[in-house]
């Protein structure tokens, strides 16, 4: 199946760069936006069309790619005046990739079969920086057809990618994504305070630590701006506080327990009082640093 014609819902700082990456890689791609001005600077930057509504925008389209912010905006977007489903035809597939509740995921994988349209929960990993240069991680659920038809497109921004299950395993996916990173930058942020406390290189250290077991994404690419008390980019502390938040929601359906995940949440909550709430997660280390 050839796909040509796809819309893509939400420019955020994930969305823009990979709608953009849709429009570079040859698809027809129609773009949405609640703020306006940001649709049509990226028609200007990338070429391609723009509605002025969710269901504008999708009309023609063969695949719809969502990235908003929550439950409620995906609901809005779907549901709301001029949504999506308001005159979606059957055979459409839609892909979300919001970081959202499973639950969520498999409401709409449910209740849009019975209008013969595919949806699968889609949510994504490797930060703005990820999406620019096109190489997100992505996890998604529902059913093996529908993934076989949205894969070749998702490889135009994703390096890693893999149907893990049926409908809302992409978000259980995701929260345990985001439960292993909370852990990580906090032990990070605690072990590079220890050493600055301990007046070594800590240049020297990583360089050395960061080839053997402690190695990670965030130590290769947050600790020379750690160090330097630099958090005014990438992923902000409030989303993921929203984040952590369906963790735990989840968490109290399937009994696990998250002490740790719980204790860093409690940190970032610390952050967000001091007026943190748009830094980078790797702000922790302005508590630890302290």
């Amino acid at each position: 199946m050839i796909i040509k014609n796809v819309s893509f819902v939400g420019l955020g700082v994930m969305g823009y760069p990979m709608a953009g990456h849709l429009q570079k890689n040859g698809y027809n791609v129609t773009v949405f936006n609640r703020t306006e001005s940001k649709a049509k600077k990226w028609v200007e930057e990338y070429g391609g069309k723009m509605g002025k509504t969710p269901n504008e925008a999708c009309l023609n389209a063969e695949i719809v790619f969502m990235c908003v912010g929550r439950d409620e905006d995906i609901i809005e977007v779907m549901e709301g005046n001029n949504g999506i489903l308001s005159s979606a035809k059957g055979g459409l597939t839609i892909v979300d990739h919001t970081t959202a509740s499973a639950e969520i995921a498999r409401t709409y994988f449910t209740k849009l079969q019975e209008m013969n349209i595919s949806f699968l929960d889609a949510p994504v990993s490797g930060g703005q920086a990820g999406a620019e240069n096109g190489v997100l991680s992505i996890m998604l659920g529902g059913e093996k057809k529908d993934f076989e038809v949205v894969k070749p497109v998702l490889e135009s921004y994703g390096k890693a990618i893999e149907l893990i299950g049926p409908s809302g395993s992409g978000q259980i996916a995701k929260m345990i994504n985001q439960i292993c990173i909370a852990g990580l930058v906090q032990g990070l942020s605690e072990g590079m305070a220890f050493g600055k406390k301990a007046k070594v290189d800590m240049e020297k250290v990583l360089n050395v630590i960061s080839k053997g077991a402690a190695q990670s994404w965030q130590m290769e690419n947050r600790y020379r701006t750690m160090l330097n008390g630099k958090f005014d980019y990438g992923f902000a502390v409030d989303w993921m506080r929203k984040d952590l938040s369906i963790c735990f929601n989840e968490a109290k359906k399937n009994g696990a327990s998250l002490p740790v995940t719980e204790i860093v949440d409690k940190y970032y909550e610390e952050v967000q009082k001091n007026g943190g709430n748009r830094l980078d997660t790797s702000s922790l280390m302005i508590l630890v640093d302290k």
